[in-house]
């Protein structure tokens, strides 16, 4: 596999995609942990003025039995007060199965029924269980990872962010 693009040159890929279809009303929705990281780049880098939200899906994730969800550390969702007819854009780092995805409308869902939702990520590492598919993303892997492979988005002390492929 050839190496993943820088974790900065994804995120102005990202934001140049994005950036049409930014309106002062669009809130970024970072999905934690990855994702809101993302969001807060992509929010300095668009300069948006609307609040940075931010969304835990622990408790609405399908995999609990595997030991996935219920882990969420004490993280809590911080949505807008009222999502009803808003743009929100789900952020998140790396889009996979699609799972994340679904827990974290789901969650979107219980706070209200906006009027668009899009999804921004910065890597689609391919292996898709469910009919997700990211409305802006900055790289695609040329070849599916297996599911024996990790791909996770690492921030350093200095802030810097990397990814790691790893084995799971």
């Amino acid at each position: 596999m050839p190496p993943i693009p820088p974790v900065t040159e994804l995120i102005e890929r990202l934001a140049a995609q994005m950036r049409p279809a930014i309106t002062p009303g669009s809130v970024l929705v970072g999905i934690h942990t990855g994702g809101v990281w993302v969001a807060e780049a992509l929010h300095a880098a668009l300069g948006l003025t609307t609040p940075l939200a931010t969304i835990d899906v622990s408790f609405h994730r399908d995999d609990h039995h595997l030991g996935g969800g219920l882990r969420s550390g004490g993280r809590v969702s911080h949505l807008p007060e009222n999502v009803e007819g808003a743009h929100l854009i789900l952020v998140d780092d790396v889009l996979y199965t699609g799972r994340t995805v679904r827990a974290a409308l789901n969650e979107l869902f219980d706070y209200g029924r906006p009027g668009r939702v899009d999804l921004a990520v910065l890597v689609d590492r391919g292996g898709r269980e469910l009919p997700i598919a990211a409305t802006w993303c900055a790289y695609v892997l040329p070849e599916p990872l297996p599911a024996s492979e990790s791909l996770d988005l690492l921030r350093e002390a200095d802030g810097e962010l990397r990814f790691r492929l790893g084995k799971k």
